[in-house]
């Protein structure tokens, strides 16, 4: 009964990333079942070093090293994946003006050496400075401190009026944050609180919420829930069977505090504008509103997200295409990613997300991610050492 105006926003945040993981991830060509081992023309590591120092060390330097912050580290990555990558650049298939036109200007010798002596190198030593790794969910319990007066310590608010925030789902979270920014929401203590905090400080909130588990409520008396049953069903096609939604960009009404439903669904048509919302109220009299709401206070909640394990899990899940151990995989071209450059792992993900970059694996597997989730996971593998 609550769904928010933005919820069609571009990104969704997070719940299903785990399960669309498992169809594969990395850049990679797939060969044929039963396919020999693709083989390569092997450069001369030495001739490399001189086509580096010409054409290259501007970038990525001569011991492999990208010069600035969004520049990948080559040294030591796998041959064959840089020999792709190249032909990319050259064939226009990976957007970078620059490198399409040096590698166009590169004779496939050159390309094959220089690829040759970057793959030769040592692995890079771990930077000075500490990457940040910490996970969303961890960012957003210390974010969630603020919030705890109103609130609660784990999103279960006891005050009547103010909505429970544990098990809300994170898309739409997100979007009624981005409600009381632009004004359309009048609650001005929460606007207040929330003109500090970009992007990702929002999304790893919404994601620590979501994970938390929401406490049943007590029967309310202001509602008769028996009565409020059947005038939800027009409700249960967006918010889920007893107010239990399975979209993340649809909230959760189960368990919620009644006061703060009556008050959310009279505001539609008002305060908050949604047009199916505000043709679905303006049917209802007071008496149906209470008993709606006396019923979805009723029902039992859960935990939309299980954040607490989220990267973890993502990470496993990389883990069978992005190991050292299989980088030698026949039937696919896959780059070391431990150790490499935190800006340029954020920047390759949200390319594969957005469908910027070439390969239908990695956009499936990333389109769920939100920009904290991309932040997190670039992180992680950032501050692993380069190998």
């Amino acid at each position: 009964m609550m769904k928010s105006s933005r919820t069609h926003a571009r990104q969704l945040i997070v719940g299903i990333a785990v399960a669309l993981a498992a169809a594969g991830c990395g850049e990679s060509r797939q060969a044929a079942p039963g396919a020999p081992a693709v083989r390569i023309q092997p450069g001369d590591a030495a001739a490399g070093k001189l086509v580096a120092e010409r054409n290259c060390k501007g970038c990525h330097g001569l011991d492999g090293r990208g010069s600035a912050p969004g520049i990948p580290n080559l040294a030591a990555q796998d041959e064959r994946y840089l020999l792709e990558a190249a032909k990319d650049y050259k064939d226009g298939k990976r957007t970078h003006a620059a490198l399409k036109d040096m590698t166009g200007s590169m004779t496939d010798a050159d390309v094959r050496n220089a690829v040759a002596y970057y793959a030769s190198l040592s692995p890079l030593p771990a930077p000075g400075a500490t990457v940040q790794a910490l996970s969303p969910y961890e960012k957003g319990k210390t974010l969630a401190a603020a919030c705890i007066s109103c609130h609660g310590a784990d999103g279960n608010s006891v005050q009547a009026g103010i909505p429970t925030l544990a098990g809300q789902q994170p898309h739409y979270f997100v979007a009624a944050l981005q409600e009381y920014h632009a004004g359309d929401r009048h609650t001005p203590a929460t606007r207040s609180m929330l003109r500090v905090g970009g992007k990702l400080e929002v999304e790893s909130l919404a994601l620590f919420y979501a994970s938390q588990t929401p406490v049943k409520r007590a029967p309310t008396d202001s509602g008769d829930p028996a009565a409020g049953e059947p005038l939800t069903g027009v409700c249960g096609g967006c918010h889920g069977s007893r107010g239990v939604s399975n979209d993340a960009a649809t909230p959760n009404l189960a368990g919620q505090d009644t006061q703060y439903l009556v008050a959310a669904i009279k505001a539609y048509g008002k305060t908050r504008k949604h047009e199916i919302m505000e043709s679905q109220v303006a049917k209802l009299s007071d008496r149906d509103v209470a008993n709606i709401a006396a019923f979805y206070t009723a029902q039992t909640p859960r935990p939309a997200e299980k954040g607490h394990t989220l990267i973890q899990e993502i990470a496993e899940k990389c883990g069978r295409c992005h190991t050292d151990a299989k980088t030698d995989n026949a039937s696919m071209a896959v780059p070391k990613i431990s150790g490499q450059n935190k800006d340029y792992l954020v920047m390759a993900l949200r390319a594969y997300r957005d469908d910027r970059r070439e390969s239908s694996a990695m956009h499936r597997m990333s389109l769920p991610f939100s920009d904290a989730v991309i932040d997190s996971l670039a992180g992680l593998y950032a501050s692993q050492p380069a190998r």
